[in-house]
């Protein structure tokens, strides 16, 4: 893999790890750990995606970009 697509990648799993750490906190405040943890889960993995996706349109490139130039004219 060259060395943007691994810093694309990692968003998600730092994300996740994130709202894990954040959601535990949140559930022990809370009371409620499976409560915490699945919002940490959830909003880790939200955070994750938009990040990727952020990460893609900084390098130019969209998420549906192939290499084609999309048209077949001359």
């Amino acid at each position: 893999m060259s060395e943007p697509a691994n810093r694309k990648a990692a968003f998600l799993p730092m994300g996740m790890g994130a709202g894990v750490a954040i959601g535990v906190g949140l559930g022990l405040a809370l009371d409620n750990l499976a409560l915490g943890l699945g919002l940490g889960v959830a909003i880790g993995g939200g955070v994750g995606i938009v990040g990727m996706a952020a990460g893609a349109k900084r390098d130019g490139k969209s998420s549906d970009d192939d290499g084609a130039d999309g048209g077949g004219g001359d």
